[in-house]
């Protein structure tokens, strides 16, 4: 499996070799981000098989990234293997393989 690494503006957020892919999107492991980069917000969103996701803001040297990131806190039966994992929207951080 190839190493996956999140970026924003060249600093490291993620960083793991042991992720998920579902739906195209890179699932990272809870231990692989930098904490104090994310900030838990409010948003929710619905997903029929997954379940519900909430949302971090990323803050990176100033710049701050609403709502960039998604997780599964208590994601459906079918989707246990992204349970607190996190994914990123593609147009705001980039993720990259080695």
């Amino acid at each position: 499996m190839p190493h996956a690494t999140a970026k924003i503006d060249g600093i490291t957020i993620a960083d793991t070799d042991n992720y998920e892919i579902v739906e195209g999107n890179i699932y990272f492991p809870p231990s692989s981000i930098t904490e104090s980069y994310f900030k838990p917000t409010s948003t929710t969103s619905a997903c029929p098989w997954k379940g519900t996701a909430s949302y971090y803001t990323i803050s990176v040297d100033g710049k701050e990234l609403g709502d960039a990131a998604w997780y599964y806190p208590a994601p459906k039966d079918k989707a246990k293997n992204i349970e607190g994992y996190v994914a990123f929207y593609k147009n705001k951080v980039e993720i990259t393989f080695e």
